[in-house]
């Protein structure tokens, strides 16, 4: 499984430090063995269908104890309906084999599973549930009925005591009174025996649907007990090393340092597949990069083709144990050392200011401790400002304009335009391909991917509700320069509705999330048209940025790293 470069490599310089899985640009020799993995994938006629449907592949560069380079390949999950293929590393467990206790475990499931469907499709059991059902329904019509009477007949006895009460005497005589009052308690007292009556008659039809039921529940109790138990001992087998020797089961990884349970495919990615084999082989891994191969999935955005960073929430923590003991790359999304200590002021007065935030910096603080952001610049400018001052957010890849409050009131006063929908944003965005139309609307629904946070899915049960309108601005070099008026704030909205193939399917330059990683993400937050909370004036103020000439210079930076 160890391949060697199928190309001269000599003149190629090694990197210093092990890649940083959660976001890298691939070194060279993993741009290589990504390239040969690709041909290789080609050339398997018989995987075309699965392939086409679109899989995550990595693959792993290492150096053996006699200092010879190579790399490893693997894919994520399984592939052809099996985890074991000579091109690739094998899975850290092969829950997949026939004689193991996952397999047989698995099909006692799959029986249990069959009878609940058998007994909920039972033709008696629907006829009964039915009979059921509509005694119901016929029960609750009678009830209300009965209800709905009694309603109108305590209102002809208010009325008419209404009525006595305008007489002289001012109320209704002593036997009258206690006639109103003997009617009020028959018909309660004969609501109940109605009640009861028809209660007994359900009765008897639930008991016909009722053994039924508590059999289901039984079974899927034993179900649930057992799924949970093979879970709990398939996480056992699932054993990872790390660069020092040790070892850690996924439920050590998960419930000990992560106070949760590994959710389902945590192991079978293709990253630890590959540094497990490496360190089972005794080799030092030197670099890795994961791409996709095949079409988007419809909820995900992946294009075929492209790298992507390790997903968070299966492999976040399973790397952070695996990576232990190798010399990894720092964080490059941690450069706060390297932001600017003051921000261009584009409007100010004693109420709010209104910045321009270059992209790479944060809104708000983030978990590193001391890192700079726009909130930490300005609470440093302004010490006396009330809280909050944050009005609202930029991602940190997206430069632009923010507003940021002085005093509470003024906060809540724009923070209730923000919710009313009467501040109007513009963004512009360079986008890689060439936008057909020239002016629409994308309404994607979107949530966040639970196992992949900050990444975004596009959802139409989960999802809400995200619309973006656009304008094209200009189309040059197979590039696209668009206005953006998002009517509504969902995380990640523009870059989404750019790059879905539902959207514009063009991503925005430098996306690395939902396109291809560059210098920058070339978006900007350009003007903010909003209504001034204290002197009532129209605000507008547009700070513009030109794409053409920052991915030209980009693009001249790379050219001379290179």
């Amino acid at each position: 499984m160890l391949h060697r470069f199928h190309v001269p490599i000599d003149h190629i310089a090694l990197p210093t430090k092990f890649t940083y899985p959660f976001c890298y640009t691939p070194h060279p020799l993993c741009l290589i063995a990504s390239y040969e993995v690709q041909e290789y994938l080609k050339q398997q006629a018989q995987w075309k269908q699965e392939l086409d449907a679109g899989k995550m592949f990595g693959v792993l560069v290492v150096r053996t104890a006699d200092g010879q380079l190579g790399y490893l390949a693997a894919f994520s999950g399984i592939l052809a309906g099996k985890n074991m293929h000579p091109f690739f590393v094998p899975p850290v467990y092969d829950l997949l084999q026939p004689d193991g206790f996952f397999k047989i475990e698995e099909e006692q499931i799959s029986q249990l599973n069959a009878r609940i469907d058998a007994m909920q499709t039972d033709e008696q059991y629907v006829r009964q549930k039915n009979t059921l059902l509509q005694r119901e329904r016929a029960v609750h019509k009678v009830l209300d009925d009965a209800k709905t009477a009694m309603r109108e007949a305590r209102l002809r006895r208010e009325e008419r005591r209404k009525e006595a009460s305008l007489t002289p005497k001012g109320r209704l005589a002593p036997d009258e009174e206690a006639a109103l009052i003997r009617e009020s308690q028959f018909q309660k007292a004969q609501y109940k025996r109605l009640e009861k009556r028809l209660s007994a008659w359900l009765d008897a039809s639930r008991s016909l649907t009722n053994e039924a039921e508590e059999k289901m529940a039984c079974l899927r109790s034993e179900r649930r007990q057992r799924s949970a138990a093979l879970q709990r001992r398939l996480f056992d087998q699932f054993t990872l090393l790390n660069a020092k020797g040790e070892r850690k089961s996924l439920h050590d990884i998960f419930i000990q340092d992560f106070e949760k349970i590994p959710p389902a495919g945590a192991g079978e990615c293709a990253a630890p597949k590959l540094l497990q084999q490496a360190y089972l082989n005794g080799w030092q891994p030197i670099a890795m990069a994961e791409f996709w191969w095949g079409q988007s999935p419809k909820t995900e955005i992946r294009r075929q083709g492209n790298f992507y960073p390790a997903c968070k929430g299966k492999c976040g923590p399973i790397l952070s144990h695996m990576l232990v003991g190798l010399d990894v790359d720092d964080n490059p999304m941690e450069n706060y050392h390297t932001m600017p200590q003051a921000l261009p002021i584009v409007y100010e007065d004693k109420w709010l200011v209104v910045v321009d935030k270059p992209a790479g910096m944060l809104s708000v603080p983030g978990k590193t401790p001391n890192c700079v952001s726009v909130y930490s610049l300005m609470r440093q400018r302004y010490p006396n400002a009330e809280e909050p001052m944050m009005v609202h957010r930029l991602d940190m890849n997206t430069s632009g304009l923010l507003i940021v409050s002085k005093v509470k009131r003024v906060h809540e006063a724009l923070q209730k335009q923000f919710e009313e929908h009467r501040v109007r944003k513009r963004y512009t965005a360079l986008l890689e391909g060439a936008v057909p139309n020239d002016k629409g609307r994308i309404t994607l629904p979107l949530c966040p991917d639970p196992h992949d946070r900050p990444r975004q899915l596009v959802h139409t049960i989960y999802g809400k509700e995200a619309i973006t309108d656009y304008e094209v601005l200009c189309r040059r070099d197979g590039r696209t320069l668009i206005a953006f008026y998002p009517l509504t704030g969902r995380t990640h909205q523009l870059r989404v509705h750019a790059a879905h193939p539902l959207g514009l399917d063009c991503p925005i330059v430098g996306d690395e999330l939902y396109g291809h990683k560059g210098s920058r993400l070339c978006l900007h937050a350009e003007s903010l048209e909003f209504v001034h909370p204290i002197t009532g004036k129209q605000m507008h103020l547009r700070r513009k940025i030109d794409f053409w000439l920052e991915s030209w210079k980009n693009k001249e930076n790379e050219n001379e790293e290179m």
